[in-house]
């Protein structure tokens, strides 16, 4: 008796511990818990698709400052579907929706089995579609009817006895319930799929086998071997960039803030890269003419790798998926923006190189970034060099062409992309054109600049001089530069304005008004004697004049004086410019319309320049172009099962919105003999107008008038 107790407390001991897995397990298999987890990943997937992913942190942030881009990164946002939370929920939500299947499975094949025979009278009439009618038939004639209506329309019949008669149950549509099973299992497989080819894969090899992701710059030859994969990883996808004449056989797989190296069975050799391009500069083909070499066999091969159109070697697939520079080789002349120099000195580098620039006093860091061939902008209408020099005081560093509602797309040649980086690390960017452009009958030379990574370039436009170059305005800007310059042009601009019998308190005032406007152009602002600081908060050009004018003019006068500084302002400077010809061997400018339009411009040109951020302006002035193909490379073996995922998908949805189960129940007892009292119910999993027009052909024909039984 004792053993019977023991027995009996150690099962009730077996199932409270198994309380708390079963509690988990219900909470898993709810439709509430993976609806949770799915709004979850659709924020996620918001998150990850507004968000540019896989950005360098730098760039997020410049753009969302120090503290949030560093508690963006925390939570991985910028790799939000690499990110470990991100997959552990989708983990959760596979692990929850397959238990889900597995739970009600059975109860759907169970119920579409089913008959449902155990319906009686009382719950047959519960029904909101049900009819009742006696029929001057015998049960068993009325029965026999019945069925064979039922089976000419398509439904499966059994019978039972109850209640004194018969009970006629039917059914039919009963797959449309597996489009329930298929479609949750289709979620599960695509979800098993993209956690394969994804990065579950990689970080299991990295929890596994102690790999880390590189977090610096090395040779391919440098990196260690706790950075680079297995050849024989299952799973991966990645990217490699071959120049033209390169070859490469191992692909880089970004993980983070870093990287892991993967090697491939083969080696991809580019031979040329072929691109084509439409009228608006946009790429409208490129392919990759490649050699493929097998590492096992050595056998080599030839390939064309197309966009859409990839090739597979060896169980990997090779995508077209772009193209780059490769390391184009170019050569600069770098002029002074600062100072009294004007001469300008060779400089050289390749895309993708860097090195240090100093003048002693300051030091900045040169990164070649990009190059462009071919530059299509529209040159429909413009707005550079004025016909009066001067229409407001704070102009510049605008746009570099104004378009209107005309297109006028044209290729404006070769362009470099470049950054300067301070010793604090901030990096401004510029994108400069090679060649002049054609802008309002004036050749410019185009000189974009931006601090803030993603946000728009503002143009310095330089007037290009009669030889077509940029020496003539950087010869001006020195010259203004220069104080002892501007004292010689104020003196030449008194003497030309004023009698030469001029009062000398005169002849004083005006060389002070003339003296101080240049001045405050070339942006030798006056400082306050006690706290040296500036007393304008404008740097010099037009906008420090304004400035001056509004702090020591009278509002009512303010128009008035603007008007005195614009001919002062345009007077010295065209003598400036005869002491910068006359320096350069040249002769004194001339009062004609292409001098008028060049000083126009060189003017604007000087006032923006002012607000350029660099002390050195890049002109390229050659190039060697050098091409780069890159390549996306993956093995997918999940591939093949979210194409069987999206077909049970496809089935699923298919048969859960075409395929409805209908159900009648036809209850046929003896009402006096020769007669037989009937009562129909039908029911569906969605009641639609096709389903209520079912029923009452299925009542009328069913409970109209049936063939009377022959009595012999």
């Amino acid at each position: 008796m004792s053993s019977i107790n023991d027995l009996s407390t150690s099962g009730l001991q077996l199932r409270r511990g198994w309380g708390p897995w079963r509690s988990t397990v219900e909470l898993l298999s709810s439709m509430r818990f993976a609806i949770s987890l799915l709004v979850v990943v659709a924020i996620a997937s918001v998150i990850g698709t507004v968000l540019q992913q896989g950005e360098p942190l730098n760039n997020y942030i410049d753009q969302f400052g120090p503290f949030w881009g560093l508690v963006f990164r925390r939570f991985s946002l910028y790799n939000v579907y690499s990110a470990w939370w991100f997959l552990a929920i989708l983990a959760v939500l596979v692990v929850s929706t397959s238990l889900c299947v597995v739970r009600n499975t059975p109860k759907i094949l169970s119920d579409i089995r089913s008959f449902k025979l155990h319906l009686r009278e009382q719950g047959l009439r519960a029904f909101h579609d049900k009819a009742e009618a006696v029929l001057p038939v015998a049960p068993d004639a009325a029965a026999s009817h019945i069925r064979v209506l039922l089976a000419a329309r398509g439904y499966a019949v059994q019978t039972r006895d109850s209640e004194g008669g018969v009970l006629l149950a039917a059914k039919k549509g009963g797959l449309g319930r597996i489009g329930y099973i298929f479609a949750h299992s289709a979620f599960v497989l695509i979800c098993i799929g993209g956690l394969l080819d994804g990065d579950m894969m990689i970080r299991l090899q990295m929890l596994l086998t102690g790999k880390t992701p590189l977090l610096t710059n090395l040779q391919i030859a440098d990196v260690p071997p706790q950075n680079v994969l297995s050849p024989n990883n299952p799973s991966f996808r990645g990217n490699l960039q071959i120049p033209e004449g390169g070859s490469s056989n191992v692909a880089v797989l970004s993980l983070g803030d870093g990287s892991l190296l993967q090697p491939l069975p083969f080696t991809i050799a580019l031979r040329k890269f072929h691109v084509g391009f439409y009228s608006t500069g946009m790429p409208r083909l490129f392919a990759s003419d490649v050699v493929i070499t097998d590492a096992k066999t050595g056998r080599s091969f030839p390939a064309l790798i197309k966009v859409n159109a990839p090739i597979k070697v060896d169980g990997v697939t090779i995508f077209q998926s772009g193209f780059d520079d490769g390391g184009s080789h170019l050569q600069f002349v770098a002029w002074p923006m600062r100072g009294a120099g004007d001469k300008g000195f060779a400089l050289r580098g390749d895309v993708g190189s860097s090195r240090q620039l100093t003048n002693g006093a300051q030091s900045l860091r040169l990164e070649i970034t990009g190059f462009r061939l071919m530059n299509v902008e529209n040159l429909a209408k413009t707005a550079t060099a004025k016909p009066g020099f001067m229409q407001s005081f704070d102009t510049h560093l605008g746009a570099a062409v104004d378009q209107d509602a005309s297109d006028k797309p044209t290729n404006v040649g070769p362009a470099v992309i470049y950054k300067l980086r301070d010793a604090a690390g901030q990096a401004t960017e510029y994108f400069n054109y090679m060649l002049p452009i054609r802008l309002d009958g004036l050749d410019m030379f185009i000189a974009g600049e931006r601090s803030e990574n993603g946000g728009a370039y503002r143009y310095l436009r330089i007037p290009a001089d009669a030889s077509g170059k940029v020496d003539g305005w950087m010869a001006l800007r020195a010259t203004l530069a220069d104080p002892s310059a501007r004292a010689q042009a104020v003196d030449a601009y008194v003497k030309a304005s004023l009698p030469p019998n001029a009062a000398p308190q005169l002849v004083r005032q005006l060389q002070v008004t003339a003296g101080r406007t240049l001045d405050l152009f070339a942006g030798d602002i006056p400082r306050d004697d006690k706290t040296g600081m500036p007393l304008l908060k404008s740097p010099g050009g037009l906008a420090a004049l304004g400035e001056f004018i509004e702090r020591n003019v009278p509002k009512a006068e303010q128009s008035k004086a603007s008007d005195v500084f614009v001919r002062v302002l345009n007077g010295t400077l065209w003598q400036l410019w005869e002491v910068a010809r006359k320096r350069e061997g040249l002769p004194p400018p001339v009062e004609s319309g292409a001098d008028d339009k060049f000083f126009n411009a060189a003017v604007v040109a000087l006032s923006d320049a002012v607000f350029y951020p660099a002390p050195l302006y890049l002109q390229m002035v050659d190039f060697k172009q050098v091409q780069a193909s890159v390549f996306q490379v993956a093995r997918a073996p999940g591939k093949m099962v979210v194409y069987f995922g999206a077909l049970l998908l496809i089935l699923g949805v298919f048969a859960m919105l075409y395929i409805r189960e209908r159900r009648a129940w036809f209850l046929v007892r003896d009402d006096g003999g020769t007669a037989s009292k009937v009562l129909m119910a039908m029911s569906s999993n969605r009641r639609t107008l096709d389903f209520e027009r079912e029923f009452h052909a299925m009542r009328d024909a069913a409970l109209g008038a049936p063939p009377v039984a022959n009595q012999e």
